[in-house]
């Protein structure tokens, strides 16, 4: 396609340009003439008499309107689209701290994919992954950003009107730096800062300038979530006991003053203080709780308060949190989730259902900014590219008063990623399994835990016995199969599910069939599970692994690829060590094999036999054994 642009284009122009390549269009003389206008605040896109038009109201949506013409004027015929955007604030938080660290090039795509959805903004999840002058353990050895290269990727979202700011902790979740010896000095508990102290004042006042100083945006969000070991380690010893509020108080006051004299705009996670409230002291989604007077007073009101929610899935519950949270008196912000967290897919089931509830009630309560999380717990094995459904629907909803439709949906998905919709949605299937709550309301990951558990252990085995995973995961791997599009730019992204379904499809169950055959001392299967089924599954980790490498590499800084590196040889050395095991068993050079002795246990009391799905585990070295994988004698 040939366009040629009219009007004040001099700040639209560098962005037009990134994405010549991306929609495949050129500039040209004899192209489709586009007149460009700004307007009073709606996005109009139109073609008619051969001639087509892009009035916007703000930069980004400039650039979605380029997307809708590009999409609905191929054929020539004409056509009128009119939006009006829901929130003043719509796009994503990319975790770049768990494990993995995005490229360059890989955010640039993601910038690319965010622009024609019409998204203006992108949190960037910063625990220690950026660099501080004076710091050296800060972001050591784990892929952290140089000042450059974040005042680049900040550069690169604002040619397309895309503000982008950072999200750092300055207060809790700050293990992978305060685990360095060196800096102990600045560690209350095993995660939270020694606060008080001269010191830890001057790493937040350093952090704080940091992490804000390559950014365009004067909003920061300063974390302060899940703090509940606060003030329970030095900083007891030093202090005697102080209330978790009263210390949290007092430094979030601190924090507001170095962000103020920094002419920032503050916002914190909110849960720590209905927490707080909570009749339990721990509960943030609590029915009960009230947030005190006394509370609600002391609480600074120039600090934005982000309620975050990735699970319910009814309008009342999030409009009863919505309310619980009035009484601080402070701008609320809420940010949903597409579910990566913890598996090789995307929870799109919760995802979807979870975020068009949110995103309705958030229209109707007037909030006004919106943030679509993606958490990489555990060590990242998934990624933000296979979550672009989800946040399609998070663009779409913000462009549209009602519910956008599926089909509307699913057209756009397909124009602004090159994947269909129903490809994406695939992906669900790898964690909603037999077993499974529908829409996997639970959160069950076995695609993680089935993937790394013991074969001789065999620590989920009770947890699916009965369930036919194996013929599940030959099913979606047909079902993933035959929807790839080999010529499709983000079509590598479906090689790591699928070859996790080829090696699940063989592994899953292979435990049971193993203790099953022990059991009634079944000498010619235990043979054959060793010699032929656990060699041929190590040959399909291996593929797994390689294909999981090379799309690793290509989004992400090598740093944390690791563990991932470490956690698949950890499989094959099992499958190796259970081969040689069963064998020496078959051929009588042990009289038993001790464990399979053992009797097979429920991993937990949350399973399908309480309506609570398939499993759920939340760290691979709880999937791989139940022995000690590190022991910390004084964990603060």
């Amino acid at each position: 396609m040939k366009l040629r642009f009219h009007g004040n284009l001099n700040v639209l122009m560098p962005g037009i340009r990134a994405l010549l390549q991306e929609l495949q269009i050129t500039e040209d003389e004899d192209g489709l003439p586009v007149f460009v206008e700004e307007s009073t605040g709606e996005l109009e896109v139109g073609l008619e008499q051969g001639k087509a038009y892009i009035r916007y109201g703000q930069r980004h949506q400039f650039f979605r309107g380029l997307g809708l013409l590009v999409q609905h004027g191929c054929s020539g015929e004409a056509f009128q689209i009119r939006e009006k955007q829901q929130f003043d604030t719509i796009g994503p938080m990319f975790d770049l701290s768990r494990n993995a660290v995005l490229t360059l090039g890989g955010f640039k795509l993601l910038l690319n994919k965010m622009a024609l959805m019409g998204l203006n903004t992108v949190m960037l999840y910063l625990e220690d992954t950026y660099e501080i002058s004076g710091e050296p353990y800060f972001g050591y050895m784990r892929g952290r950003y140089s000042q450059a290269e974040l005042k680049e990727i900040d550069d690169y979202a604002d040619q397309f009107g895309i503000e982008a700011f950072p999200s750092i902790q300055t207060l809790a979740h700050l293990e992978e730096f305060l685990k360095w010896e060196p800096v102990k000095h600045y560690k209350d508990t095993k995660g939270a800062l020694l606060v008080g102290g001269e010191k830890t004042d001057q790493l937040v006042e350093k952090m704080i300038e940091a992490a804000s100083a390559p950014f365009r945006s004067r909003k920061i969000h300063i974390g302060m979530d899940e703090a509940e070991e606060l003030g329970r380690g030095k900083y007891l010893d030093q202090n005697g006991y102080v209330s978790r509020f009263e210390i949290m108080t007092t430094h979030l006051e601190k924090v507001l003053d170095i962000a103020r004299g920094r002419g920032l705009k503050p916002m914190m996670w909110s849960d720590m203080f209905l927490k707080l409230a909570s009749t339990g002291g721990d509960e943030y989604y609590d029915e009960h709780t009230q947030i005190p007077e006394e509370m609600a007073r002391r609480i600074p009101k120039d600090v934005d308060m982000v309620y975050w929610d990735y699970v319910h899935t009814e309008r009342e519950e999030y409009e009863n949190l919505i309310a619980k949270h009035r009484p601080l008196g402070c701008n609320l912000v809420f940010a949903g989730a597409v579910w990566v967290f913890n598996t090789f897919g995307v929870n799109y089931g919760l995802s979807l259902n979870a975020s068009d509830i949110a995103l309705q009630v958030c229209k109707k309560e007037g909030i006004r900014e919106v943030y679509a999380t993606m958490w990489g717990d555990d060590g990242m094995e998934s990624n933000p590219f296979i979550a672009l459904l989800g946040l399609q629907l998070y663009a779409e909803h913000a462009y549209s008063e009602e519910k956008p439709t599926w089909d509307r949906l699913a057209e756009r998905v397909k124009f602004c990623t090159g994947i269909e919709a129903d490809a994406f949605l695939q992906l669900k299937y790898l964690d909603e399994t037999p077993g499974a709550e529908p829409d996997n309301r639970k959160q069950s990951n076995p695609s993680k835990f089935l993937l790394y558990q013991d074969v001789l252990l065999g620590l989920f085995d009770k947890q699916i016995e009965g369930l036919e995973m194996s013929a599940h995961y030959a099913q979606v791997e047909q079902g993933i199969r035959s929807r790839r599009v080999k010529d499709a730019k983000l079509d590598y992204l479906f090689d790591v599910p699928e070859k996790l379904c080829g090696v699940l499809k063989l592994k899953s169950e292979i435990g049971i069939a193993l203790k099953r055959a022990y059991d009634v001392k079944d000498l010619a299967t235990l043979r054959r599970i060793a010699t032929d089924e656990l060699p041929v599954i190590a040959e399909a980790v291996k593929e797994l692994r390689a294909v999981h490498r090379t799309q690793w590499l290509s989004m992400y800084k090598p740093f944390g690829w690791e563990v991932i590196d470490i956690r698949y040889g950890g499989v094959v050395n099992r499958l190796d060590t259970a081969s040689l095991r069963l064998l020496d068993y078959v051929e009588g050079r042990i009289d038993q094999i001790e464990e399979l002795e053992q009797e097979r246990l429920l991993y937990s009391t949350v399973n399908r036999f309480n309506n609570k799905g398939a499993g759920w585990c939340s760290y691979y070295y709880r999937m791989a054994s139940p022995n000690v994988f590190f022991h910390v004698l004084n964990p603060f």
